[in-house]
């Protein structure tokens, strides 16, 4: 069984299209990305996921079940992490622990014994008497991660979950997510606009104005492409993009005032572009293709660049 599935999922916010009827699925125990700029329907998805809005049109499941019919019974297999801190900071890292479970009715031992467990999992056990306001920013994300899995959930899902944290945490938090999908067979689904998390993840479902635009393994997405990505910087993009077309044979496009290349030898390229135009670019410069060019080929544009 499919940790969720989707199918032809519609959701509008009076004449804007959130969410275009989306159809993808998600495997038991991966870790699954979705990718893209903000409002390219990322957050609209998470709502409805974490039962927070009703699908409108299409069907969404987990493990199963209906959200549009049994919403409830959902619930309990979620853990749900929010991009805004859920934690009282004036409370202890136990004591926030402690009012989750009486949310999903968890009482006396086994919940004493469920905070022990999740505290330990997520490597804060020994920081439970300290009130989270002294704790660093990467030590509360473990800990708002601890509380969402404090019901054993089956899916684990994740709002940005780096928001606010500096790379030393983002690599704590990843760790804590990889030994939860290995030791509890957990699915973990987030949302996330940065490149190098989605690169993490097993697979990802790059988004764009509501639409599915790719689906698949970072580096499969990436291998798609064939090509190496040439650069040229230019006072005069459109001139230089015009001339190298027309005596290269190339096929540059113009993105944010730079000449970019999809070519499949992006390293001869460059040697014949030095030579072709000898000192007219201030720089040219070659990479491999990442998610970002991906997104470019996919949509036309880049990532940071939808509103």
């Amino acid at each position: 069984m499919n940790a969720v599935e989707l199918e032809a999922l519609t959701h509008r916010y009076g004449e804007r299209l959130a969410l275009d009827g989306l159809s993808l699925s998600v495997n038991a125990g991966e870790i699954f990305g979705l990718l893209g700029p903000n409002g390219g329907g990322k957050t609209t998805l998470f709502r409805i996921l974490s039962t927070l809005v009703r699908p409108q049109s299409g069907t969404a499941r987990v493990f199963g079940l209906d959200l549009a019919s049994a919403a409830d019974q959902v619930r309990f297999a979620l853990g749900v992490v929010f991009q805004a801190p859920s934690l009282d900071k004036k409370l202890t890292v136990a004591e926030n622990l402690r009012h989750q479970g009486h949310l999903y009715g968890l009482r006396g031992a086994d919940l004493s014994e469920r905070i022990a467990r999740c505290l330990t999992r997520l490597r804060v056990s020994e920081r439970a008497g300290e009130k989270v306001e002294s704790l660093s920013g990467g030590l509360q994300r473990r800990v708002e991660i601890a509380k969402a899995l404090l019901h054993d959930p089956r899916l684990l899902l994740l709002d940005e979950p780096s928001t606010g944290l500096d790379p030393g945490a983002r690599i704590d938090l990843w760790t804590s997510l990889e030994r939860l999908r290995v030791e509890n067979g957990t699915t973990v689904l987030l949302t996330t606009h940065l490149m190098e998390e989605a690169e993490r993840c097993d697979r990802i479902a790059i988004l764009d104005r509501g639409s599915l635009v790719a689906l698949g393994a970072p580096a499969a997405l990436r291998a798609e492409l064939g090509a190496e990505i040439v650069t040229v910087q230019t006072s005069d993009p459109a001139g230089a993009a015009s001339d190298l077309r027309e005596k290269l044979a190339v096929s540059p496009m113009i993105l944010d005032g730079a000449v970019r290349i999809e070519h499949p030898e992006g390293g001869r390229l460059v040697g014949r572009i030095l030579e072709a135009f000898p000192g007219r670019f201030d720089s040219v410069a070659v990479g491999r293709p990442t998610l970002e060019d991906v997104f470019i080929r996919k949509t036309g544009h880049r990532m940071e660049g939808e509103a």
